[in-house]
């Protein structure tokens, strides 16, 4: 039985995306954020997204409302989700601010709710592990852009039971999603096979093998990928990139998931990609990266030698 109300924790990219898909076909979402801020301005970017489907003729004006109004948002505590029968998780990837959130959902919610995470690296059974209902727990990553991307992979940790791993099918296959499954291991199937590659792309950036405008045409074009994997990290989040490569690195002992100095240096510096309107490529402002098509100069921060970035160490490149 699908549930009826869905509750979504975090009102970032991920969250409010998580939150279309779902509202678009029929359920209820209660959308949580402690910051109203970000509520406001993903409330925002929805309606534009919304607005661009109907222009497109790709929703129905009456739809695209109906839309907008199953989606109640709230920024004070957990307790506004929990008339949700099914409750997913999709907060910053850092293992504490999610051990969080289940830490007080599992105070706040009733005991026959599912709750899911949105994670793309980090142990289900060690999030589930800070709640008194592991069985109740499960992973059910959504691609970024969620209203886009066709896939949601489930993870099973090691508590889950079959009836939530289906509870978690059923709902993401009345999604349209076609589902990947996983075992409950760092970065699970798609990050682990994705992330080195981006992580690769930085290196060949920072040792100027090739410009960024190259390196994804030649994945583009010699792969056949739709995005190259710097425009693709930056839709992602440069920040949510370094934290699975550290993942990675950290949970298997490997240097090969060793982050590029690069792709730090870029998240210490704010520049974040599409959220933040600057990453490897420039971004219209609050377009949520949906404008990546259009001809923007990107910043290469050259790396010295010893990984450290003399203060007018910027250079702009074109497309072409």
């Amino acid at each position: 039985m699908l549930p009826s109300t869905v509750g979504v924790i975090g009102g970032g990219q991920m969250g409010w995306g998580i939150a279309q898909v779902i509202a678009s076909r029929g359920m209820n979402v209660l959308l949580n954020d402690t910051n109203p801020l970000a509520l406001e301005r993903g409330l925002g970017q929805l309606k534009k997204a919304l607005e661009r489907l109907v222009k497109k003729d790709s929703m129905l004006p009456d739809d695209a409302a109906a839309t907008l109004g199953r989606i109640h948002t709230s920024h004070n505590g957990l307790e506004s989700v929990r008339g949700a029968d099914f409750i997913i998780e999709a907060v910053a990837e850092d293992e504490a601010l999610k051990k969080e959130v289940f830490r007080k959902l599992d105070r706040a919610t009733r005991v026959e709710t599912i709750l899911a995470s949105n994670t793309s690296s980090i142990s289900i059974t060690r999030l589930a592990s800070v709640t008194s209902k592991p069985h109740r727990v499960v992973g059910m990553h959504f691609m970024h852009p969620a209203p886009v991307v066709p896939l949601v992979e489930l993870a099973k940790g090691m508590h889950t039971s079959q009836q939530t791993y289906e509870a978690a099918r059923s709902l993401a296959e009345s999604l349209g999603k076609s589902v990947c499954v996983s075992q409950d291991r760092p970065g699970f199937l798609v990050y682990r096979l994705l992330m080195p590659l981006v992580n690769e792309a930085f290196f060949l950036l920072s040792e100027n093998v090739g410009s960024a405008e190259d390196i994804d045409r030649s994945m583009r074009l010699g792969t056949n990928m739709q995005l190259g994997p710097l425009r693709m990290a930056d839709n992602i989040g440069l920040d949510t990139c370094l934290s699975i490569m550290r993942t990675l690195h950290s949970q298997f002992a490997d240097s090969k998931y060793r982050p590029c100095p690069l792709l730090v240096q870029y998240v210490d510096a704010g520049l974040l990609g599409a959220k933040s309107g600057r990453g490897v490529f420039q971004h219209d402002a609050g377009s949520g990266g949906d404008k990546q098509h259009a001809s923007q100069p990107h910043l290469n921060l050259t790396m010295m030698p010893n990984n450290k970035m003399p203060n007018n160490q910027f250079h702009q490149h074109n497309n072409n």
